[in-house]
């Protein structure tokens, strides 16, 4: 199904994931609302198609949500670091926010489908190779649990409304509102900027999708909003640390100095659940990689604290 002229409403659509993901909707001629609070900017380019609301998610209840026919839900504070700052103001954000969101759209409202972008980080802890939705959900921050509540939040209307929720692996590659605090950007940027990695441990593993993917992903599900309810991994390659440093290692040649750490866990995950539904991967760590280089080689890449989600909120006395 063409999104074309659909009315889609994209919470936290200025953010890292939004801001590539919104592109994508303009350019199949969708009409796009963004609501974000742009603690981090706004980085979308003007468009005739493109409404951006600058407001907190927590008070969306003051919105008409009755025109909008999809909603795709990535407004939330970000990782466990940037949670623990203020848990109490992450349940705000993170869960009740998205009570609000279903409570309003199930009341005579048009919209027939959300996806929502929770975290492949909610399985906790396992053993298992091959981590599947299947699995139980261990959460053991702050931030896992609001992910997992919220998804229960949202698959508690199933019955009333297509209900999508996808569980990305870490995030990379490029975005116009970059993040330079998430492993395989943050490698890469480390060894382009000090000519040296710094990684503690190295072992831990941890799943990796490239943006793109991402939000190709969540462009899958609007297109196909057929596709039975429930949870869906997004993540392809499932690295560790050193792994990823080592990569980027063959493209910017530098030293990896490693670093004892106490957290050895780590995280996998399987998508064939998600491949199953038509979903094609296209992209890899090893194109994110290429492309960081390519950016800040031609200039465009530029460090800044607001790239830092934990320094930037601290500046914000968030």
């Amino acid at each position: 199904m063409s999104i074309k002229n659909k009315n889609i409403l994209v919470t936290g659509g200025c953010g890292y994931v939004g801001s590539v993901l919104v592109a994508k909707l303009l350019a199949q001629d969708a009409n796009v609302t963004v609501f974000d609070n742009q603690w981090f900017g706004n980085y979308l380019d003007k468009n005739h198609k493109l409404e951006i609301i600058k407001d907190d998610i927590r008070n969306i209840e003051k919105y008409n949500l009755k025109e909008f026919d999809k909603i795709v839900h990535l407004a939330n504070i970000a990782n466990d670091p940037g949670v623990e700052l203020n848990p109490s103001l992450s349940w705000e954000i993170n869960v009740l926010a998205s009570n609000q969101i279903m409570d309003k759209i199930c009341n005579k409202s048009s919209v027939d489908q959300i996806v929502y972008a929770s975290s492949g980080s909610v399985y906790g802890v396992k053993e298992e190779a091959e981590v599947t939705e299947e699995l139980s959900l261990v959460p053991i921050s702050v931030y896992n649990k609001t992910k997992m509540v919220s998804e229960k939040v949202l698959l508690s209307y199933k019955d009333e409304i297509k209900v999508h929720c996808i569980r990305p692996a870490t995030v990379c590659g490029i975005s116009p509102r970059m993040r330079l605090d998430v492993s395989v950007n943050m490698l890469a940027f480390q060894a382009l900027k000090n000519k040296v990695m710094t990684i503690y441990g190295g072992q831990q593993v941890r799943p990796n999708i490239h943006i793109l993917d991402l939000t190709d992903a969540i462009i899958h599900f609007l297109e196909n909003s057929e596709i039975k309810n429930g949870v869906y991994n997004a993540g392809f390659e499932n690295l560790s640390i050193l792994d990823i440093a080592e990569k980027v290692n063959k493209k910017i040649k530098c030293e990896i100095k490693i670093l004892p750490v106490n957290d050895i866990r780590s995280y996998r995950l399987n998508s064939d659940k998600l491949l199953k539904t038509g979903f094609k991967k296209r992209y890899s760590v090893d194109d994110a990689i290429s492309e960081i280089i390519e950016q800040y080689n031609n200039g465009k890449l530029i460090e800044k604290d607001s790239y830092y989600t934990v320094k930037w909120m601290k500046h914000l006395n968030i």
